[in-house]
């Protein structure tokens, strides 16, 4: 029974990780010209969703609306995307 719910599961975690890339990616792709969404942006925010917005993956609008409701508790990486 576990191994079918581990083959079952991986697909799921394959999704919600290709749904955050493309969050990530519109999120700063709509920034600034500044904010083209270069891999160390990526990797500034995508722990911040996880910890903060987790609930809203694969929503892009309700991540993006969640950092900026959280924005006080954006690490310091993170926030800095959001204010270019």
């Amino acid at each position: 029974m576990k191994a079918r719910f581990a083959r079952s599961a991986a697909p799921l975690g394959r999704a919600r990780r290709a749904s955050l890339l493309g969050f990530l990616l519109t999120l700063l792709a709509t920034g600034s010209a500044s904010a083209q969404g270069t891999p160390e942006q990526r990797k500034a925010c995508t722990p911040d969703v996880y910890r903060l917005c987790a609930g809203e993956i694969p929503n892009a609008r309700a991540i993006t609306a969640c950092l900026r409701r959280q924005k006080a508790s954006l690490s310091p990486a993170c926030a800095a995307v959001f204010e270019q």
